[in-house]
Parts: structure tokens; C-alpha cells; sequence
């Protein structure tokens, strides 16, 4: 049936389209080269676990979420990082002889770029070694560097130390989405991306209103301070609980047995035994694969070529810069007229939109495993990617009315009740984009998924770089009206892909996987 996704019938095995349901008749139970396929009630499990009680796929529920909860709470401090500083520019002014737009692109701008460059080496360094090592230095160098900002003494220092920060921070981006796909079957990955989701939402929104009382009270520089406590924290968890989540499966042992009464040798395969917990605490278990750290580096690089990578790289960047732009302009909206609102009282602003940020994130995760498990049972049980992008037909009708309203209530001076229920639409709808891209990209190419997230986060940085050089000064000269329907304009074109994505994104896949080029990588 397809539901409007068009299909390819010269070759109907097209990667990334699956059976999450079958039925097995008597002719393939008489067949004895049958097996039946793992499943979790009537659903097939993808992709199938093996038998070991080291694959990830194996592990307890509990372990599971214990990993989920830690990394995710790791990602909601990092992403803080960024626009934590932006209730105190006016501080930072006054403490450095700066400018808004200097401290936008030097603080928070750099800090993404760095992040965004340094995912290229950080995926690579995952992909040869392992995450466990990468999650533990990564968490080590944001406790230093927030130490670092804690006692900075120059505008330089404190640049410099961003940069740092960002290239710490880099794993943080990349690695907890290829994560969840190594640990959770196709129809959980919904559920748990919101859960990722929810702490980085609380990240963003939370970690505004929190530093903007921090910043009142005791100063910018206590929240780098703070946030140096909390990676302390957070490291022996990252150390006891988070244990490595690539897995290969090692050389089969085998043992040679002589039947006496039959006179027959045989060589069965023995089971491979679950590794200790004293293993599992081992920090490095040297090489996880062949590949070469280089050539990995740059992997990301041709999946520009990807469509699928292409389109969720754009989509995807231009909805987490949409959070950036309200943040850096935050503090230069709400701290003007006719609002005059104090650091504190701009952090309070974020309160409600976390609120309804969090019911956006836990909403579009059940809704992405609802459309999987509804329309592949209207589909005969075949589940294609697509399924995953109705979801933008919420993402892009909420943040496009969002946009044009939060502008125009600004620029007639309406009271902040209208603003900000606003910027609560766009909260909503930004994570029904983020699911949607993140489990699209899973889905279709999952061999490629770290490193395809590498190219999406990369887009994003440099999109929130230029969009930190320039976006206080445009939004002085031109005004509220003009900047967000602008944005809301340009908002309509990208989420407009989705249609014909959704039409043609099965024949892309399988000229993709045709595609002599393409099989390269």
C-alpha cells in the first residue's frame, strides 16, 4: 500500500524498509531452515539481538535506562553550556569593555563551531576505540574547563576556554543518538530519543532560568563554577554505569567431543561467556574495530552526497537554531521596553517553556513509536522510514504560526503573556522536528548513523555561528516584524521538503543502496 510513499518495483528489497510483523504459515514451519525471527510480543524485534549476554540489545531494561539517564543528563548540562551566559551579557559587557555581538560570536558562537568541528574526531575516536573512553574524557575536560571559566581573568581567557569547551563538549552531540540506536530496537527508539530530547530541552530552557539567578546573585562567572560541580558529579556515574555499547562479536569457541558409543567426533560451539562487571569497568578495551581513525574522520564528509543525510542535516539545524536565535535575543528583547526585566526575571521566562517543552518531547517520542506501530500495521506489517516524517506536519505548522506571532506581539509592545505564549508554540513543535530527522536518519541508514549525525550537528554549528555574528545587530536595525517572518518564511521552504521526501525518499534509498559510488562508504 505505501500511504503515498512511492515504491520501487524493480527492486523491492530496499534498505531501511522492514517486516515488524509476519506471519508464519505451516509451509515455512516444515521448512527446517526456518527460523523464526525474536520478538517482543507480536512485534519483530529491529534489529534482531544475538544470543549473547553481551550484546547490548541483551541487556536488563534497568541497565538500559541507567545509561540513558546518565548520558542524556550529560548532554542537558552541556547543552547549557551555550546559552546559559546570555541573561548576563550586560555583566560581560561591563566586565570586559565588549559588545553584545562580540560575546554572542566569541562565547556562544565559537563554542558551537568548535563543538560542531570537533564531532568529525570524536565520532572517529568512537568508532576505533569505543564510546565508553570517549563519554569519560569528554566529561573530564568540561569539568576542567568549567573550572577553567570559574577563575578566568580576560575576555581571551574566557574565549579560549570556550573553544576548549566546545570541542569537549563534542561527543555529547553525536554520540548519545548512536548510543540509543546500539542499545534499543526500531519501535522503542521513539520513546527514548524524547527522553534524550526532554533533558537537552531542560538544558536550554532550564539552565537559562536557573543562570539567570546565578548571574543576578553571584555573578556570570559562578556558573561555570557551578557546572564544574556538576560534571564532578556526573563523573564516577559516567565511570560505574556507563559501560561500552559497541558490540562486536568475538572469534566462536569451539570444543571437540568423541561420542564413544557412536564412534563420531563432533564440534559444537560453546557460548560466549557475559563479561564480568571488573571488565566492563575497564576504560579502554583497545581497538573496537579495523577502521582508520582518519579515514573515519572524514567519512562524514562525503555523506553530504546522502539525501536522506542531506535534507535531515538542513531540517534538523535549522530547527535547534531556531532555539539559539531565542536565546541570544532573549535578553536584548525582554531587557528593553517596554518589559525591563531583570537577569533573573528573563530566566523566569524559560519556566513555562520548559514546561511545555517537556509535554512537546515526551508527546512527539510516543507519537513517533505510535505512527511506526499504527501504519505498519495498516502497511502489512512493512514499516518504511517515512512514517517518521508526518511528524513535521506538527513541527512545521506550529513553529511557522510561532514565529510570525512572537515577532509582531514584540513589535506592538504587547504584554509578555503573548510573547512568550509564542516562543511556548515553537518550544512545543521543535521536538516533533528533532524526533523525526534523528529516527528518519536511523532508520534508513543505520551504518552510517554516527557519523551522519556528525555532518547534522556540523550544519547546525555553522549555521548558529553566522547566525551569532550578525543576528543582535539585524534585529536592532530591522526590528522584531521583519527578523521573525523572515525566519518564519524560511522556516516554511525547509520543512516543505518533507512532502516530496516523504513521495520519493524510498526510490532515493534504493538508488542509494545501488548506487556503486555510494557502497564505498
Amino acid at each position: 500500500m505505501g500511504w503515498g510513499i512511492l515504491q520501487d518495483p524493480r527492486y523491492p528489497n530496499v534498505p531501511g524498509t522492514v517486516n515488524l510483523n509476519e506471519t508464519v504459515d505451516s509451509s515455512r514451519l516444515d521448512d527446517w531452515e526456518y527460523e523464526e525471527p525474536k520478538k517482543r510480543g507480536d512485534i519483530i524485534l529491529q534489529p534482531q539481538p544475538t544470543d549473547s549476554p553481551n550484546d547490548p540489545l541483551n541487556w536488563s531494561t534497568g541497565t538500559k535506562m541507567a545509561i540513558l539517564f546518565i548520558v542524556s543528563l550529560t548532554a542537558g548540562v552541556t547543552v547549557s553550556l551555550g546559552p546559559m551566559i546570555t541573561t548576563g551579557f550586560d555583566e560581560i559587557e561591563t566586565a570586559f569593555n565588549v559588545t553584545a555581538d562580540q560575546i554572542s560570536f566569541s562565547l556562544v558562537g565559537l563554542l558551537q563551531i568548535t563543538t560542531g568541528s570537533g564531532t568529525f574526531f570524536t565520532a572517529a575516536a568512537a568508532a576505533v576505540w569505543g564510546k565508553r573512553p570517549v563519554f569519560l574524557i569528554s566529561t573530564l575536560f568540561l569539568f576542567g574547563t568549567s573550572a577553567w571559566g570559574f577563575f578566568a581573568g580576560s575576555f581571551l581567557s574566557l574565549t579560549l576556554m570556550r573553544v576548549v569547551q566546545g570541542f569537549s563538549a563534542a561527543p555529547l552531540e553525536t554520540l548519545i543518538s548512536a548510543t540509543i540506536s546500539e542499545i534499543f530496537f526500531v519501535h522503542e527508539k521513539g520513546k527514548m530519543l524524547s527522553i534524550w530530547n526532554l533533558f537537552v530541552m531542560g538544558g536550554v530552557k532550564l539552565g537559562q532560568l536557573i543562570a539567570g539567578f546565578i548571574i543576578q546573585n553571584l555573578g556570570f562567572k559562578f556558573t561555570f563554577g557551578i557546572c564544574a560541580l556538576i560534571y564532578a558529579f556526573i563523573l564516577p556515574l559516567m565511570y560505574l554505569f556507563v559501560p561500552e555499547t559497541v558490540y562486536f562479536a568475538p572469534a566462536q569457541r569451539t570444543e571437540v567431543i568423541f561420542d564413544k558409543s557412536s564412534l563420531h567426533i563432533y564440534e559444537i560451539i560453546l557460548p560466549e561467556p557475559a563479561k564480568t562487571y571488573p571488565q566492563k569497568l575497564r576504560i579502554f578495551q583497545g581497538r573496537i574495530s579495523n577502521a582508520d581513525f582518519w579515514r573515519t574522520a572524514w567519512k562524514p564528509v562525503p555523506l553530504i552526497t546522502f539525501p536522506v543525510i542531506v535534507y535531515a542535516a538542513f531540517t534538523y539545524s535549522f530547527y535547534a537554531a531556531g532555539l539559539t536565535l531565542i536565546a541570544l535575543l532573549q535578553d536584548t528583547i525582554f531587557s528593553a521596553p517596554p518589559y525591563n526585566l531583570s537577569s533573573s526575571a528573563i530566566g523566569l521566562t524559560n519556566l513555562p517553556l520548559f514546561g511545555v517543552g517537556l509535554i512537546g518531547t515526551l508527546l512527539s517520542g510516543y507519537t513517533a513509536d505510535f505512527l511506526v506501530q499504527s501504519l505498519t500495521k495498516l502497511n502489512h506489517g512493512v514499516y518504511e522510514p517515512e512514517f517518521r516524517l508526518l511528524l513535521m506536519l506538527v513541527a512545521a505548522s506550529l513553529s511557522s504560526v510561532a514565529y510570525i506571532g512572537f515577532g509582531y506581539s514584540i513589535a506592538a509592545g504587547a504584554t509578555i503573556y503573548i510573547p512568550i505564549a509564542f516562543l511556548g508554540i515553537q518550544t512545543f513543535s521543535v521536538p516533533f522536528a528533532t524526533s523525526a530527522m534523528f529516527t528518519y536518519v536511523m532508520d534508513c541508514h543505520p551504518a552510517h548513523a554516527a557519523q551522519a549525525f556528525v555532518t547534522m550537528n556540523f550544519v547546525k554549528a555553522v549555521l548558529s555561528l553566522v547566525m551569532s555574528e550578525f543576528v543582535n545587530g539585524w534585529f536592532e536595525g530591522s526590528g522584531a516584524r521583519s527578523v521573525f517572518t523572515t525566519v518564519a518564511v524560511v522556516n516554511l521552504v525547509v520543512s516543505g521538503v518533507s512532502v516530496p521526501m516523504y513521495v520519493f525518499g524510498k526510490r532515493l534509498r534504493s538508488r542509494i543502496a545501488r548506487s556503486a559510488f555510494h557502497l564505498k562508504f
